[in-house]
């Protein structure tokens, strides 16, 4: 798409400091962006990319104060002078928590809000709504609740929220962090339908860089520590190394090319493995798959967990698990994976007997636990929350970790015993005397384990452990995770839509899709096979692609090889950094 002359949208020296903070959190920000362009900015947690955005719809400074230097237009307006509700006539943003968006009672009625606001017309209105609704797939829910839609429905009535108001930029905060890999995929592709079919520019903050890229982007914008340190098209963004010094996870087959040895050149138009010429990289990646590529032997399992039979159903329309078997040996990490409302959350509220299962049976340790309460099973079984603050109830660490313990009755020195070695398994035992609200979102995931992890349980159940996490704090939540494992040898099952997570750490894949087990495997078995993605709507890996383009007969090999081999880089650089 030809672009015009004249930016969109101009930042020229911005720096911008909140009223509480010593330092700014933007800092000289000079970016051009013109009308039509889809640009992805990108940047680890705090690197200034939400503050940049506020600034774009006048959240700065309508209702984030602060101070402000050079100059920011939008259309040839500032967006500080015509405020929120100006702006939200040029800029539509649609926010990573839908839940936080919507309104209204129905979808038909949050679709309308902003034109009852406008005092637009009941027969203009109707017809707007109806066809933004159309365009959506979303005619057939307008009289339900947002509540009550799956999460990558709640992204199209947030989108056509905003698209009803006939915006000119489409402001997306990480779209994807709560999306299923398939809704995710398909969130991309309406994203660029709808900005080529009404000729919008398209901002797109996410942390799943290979997910966006899905489809055509012309900049990628990385940020870091407040300013803008690379300006790039994805083919050159991708054959240099600033993704990863600035700790943005690059996509997996690039990852995979450079582990070969070759050096990616931007006429080979790295952007989209499914167009990219791997030509001249081929010969480079079969040496590395035929070096690296090995048989391992299985090590002995005992058997921990059984689920035979399970079902169950909230009412009598549907059931929501029917007949799931599986067994989950000590030791192991395993994946829960399927697409939003397949059943993986039930499932784990089963186990944890927060729900009674009508039919099956569940055996922990060869023995039935039907018997015991919450309680009980809460001493044997522990489960995180995906938000650490829906969990913690007490303002001082020490005290919210032994909680649990004081309420058994546990006697006070051993408490004390039991929480402070809890608190320096969980490299937390610096901070025992602190608040719990002076700590970082992951250290208060660290809280929450180290809560569960002092009742000494055989299972640890962690509800999307790293859900909107940069790749930085991915690894570091995800290390912290394996290292329990190895210190504690507690069993470890992870909710979670993150690929990247299943196959780097997790030992086994359960795959649920429509209340059923479709697939017990290996993670790189689960992602290498087609019909399984699709009906359980993940992504097949890239890895698979890239594979398939070399030639390689057997990609579920090749993709174990990869990922093996990133497994002992990791363990590398670990060991090297202990000593």
């Amino acid at each position: 798409m030809e672009k015009e002359n004249r930016p969109i949208i101009e930042f020229t020296d911005v720096s911008f400091k909140y009223r509480a903070q010593k330092d700014p959190t933007l800092k000289d920000i000079n970016l051009r962006i013109y009308p039509g362009e889809k640009i992805l900015i990108a940047g680890q947690s705090g690197s200034g990319k939400s503050t940049l955005a506020h600034m774009l719809n006048a959240l700065i400074p309508c209702s984030f104060g602060g101070d402000m230097s050079g100059t920011l237009r939008v259309c040839g307006q500032e967006p500080a002078k015509l405020g929120v509700f100006g702006m939200s006539q040029i800029v539509g943003t649609v926010l990573q928590d839908t839940d936080g968006q919507f309104i209204a009672l129905t979808v038909g009625e949050d679709l309308a809000f902003a034109l009852e606001n406008d005092e637009m017309p009941q027969d203009e209105m109707k017809k707007r709504v109806l066809d933004v609704a159309k365009r959506l797939e979303l005619t057939d829910f307008l009289e339900n609740a947002p509540g009550e839609l799956s999460g990558g429905q709640k992204q199209r009535v947030s989108l056509g929220g905003v698209m009803a108001c006939d915006v000119k930029i489409l402001l997306f905060d990480e779209p994807l962090a709560n999306l299923d890999p398939a809704t995710g995929k398909n969130t991309i592709a309406l994203i660029d339908e709808i900005m080529k079919k009404d000729d919008l520019t398209v901002i797109i903050i996410e942390h799943r860089l290979e997910d966006v890229l899905y489809r055509d982007v012309d900049r990628i914008v990385l940020m870091d520590d407040g300013r803008i340190v690379s300006d790039m098209a994805p083919d050159e963004m991708l054959c240099s190394d600033m993704l990863v010094k600035y700790g943005i996870r690059e996509p997996l087959y690039i990852s995979a090319i450079k582990a070969a040895g070759a050096v990616i050149g931007p006429q080979t138009h790295p952007q989209h493995i499914e167009t990219m010429d791997i030509t001249p990289y081929r010969d480079k990646i079969r040496s590395f798959y035929e070096d690296t590529a090995e048989n391992s032997l299985s090590p002995e399992k005992n058997l921990l967990l059984s689920v035979s039979d399970l079902e169950f159903a909230y009412d009598e329309k549907r059931k929501i698990l029917n007949n799931i078997s599986f067994n989950i040996y000590r030791g192991e990490m395993v994946a829960l994976v399927g697409k939003n409302g397949a059943g993986k959350s039930t499932l784990a509220s089963l186990i944890c007997g927060f729900n009674k299962p009508q039919k099956g049976v569940i055996m922990l340790n060869g023995e039935n636990i039907e018997p015991l309460s919450i309680k009980e099973r809460g001493e044997k079984i522990g489960y995180v929350m995906q938000s650490p603050n829906q969990m913690i109830s007490k303002p001082m660490i020490m005290d919210e970790v032994g909680l649990g313990l004081i309420s058994r009755g546990v006697p006070e020195e051993e408490v004390r015993e039991r929480v402070s070695e809890a608190l320096r398994v969980c490299g937390l035992y610096p901070f025992r005397n602190w608040p719990v609200s002076a700590l970082s979102f992951g250290q208060k995931k660290r809280v929450c384990i180290a809560s569960i992890l002092v009742m000494n349980p055989d299972i640890i159940i962690l509800d999307e452990p790293t859900a909107g996490q940069d790749y930085g704090h991915y690894t570091e939540i995800m290390e912290f995770i394996k290292e329990i494992r190895d210190k504690t040898g507690v069993t470890i099952i992870m909710i979670t839509h993150d690929m990247y997570l299943m196959m780097d750490y997790t030992d086994r894949t359960l795959v649920l899709t429509d209340g059923e087990l479709l697939l017990d495997a290996k993670p790189y078995q689960v992602l290498t096979n087609s019909e399984v993605c699709s009906r359980a709507y993940l992504k097949r890996t890239s890895l698979y692609d890239l594979s398939v383009k070399c030639g390689i007969e057997d990609p579920a090999s090749f993709v174990k090889a990869f990922i093996d081999e990133e497994r002992k880089k990791r363990s590398k650089i670990k060991s090297d950094s202990d000593r």
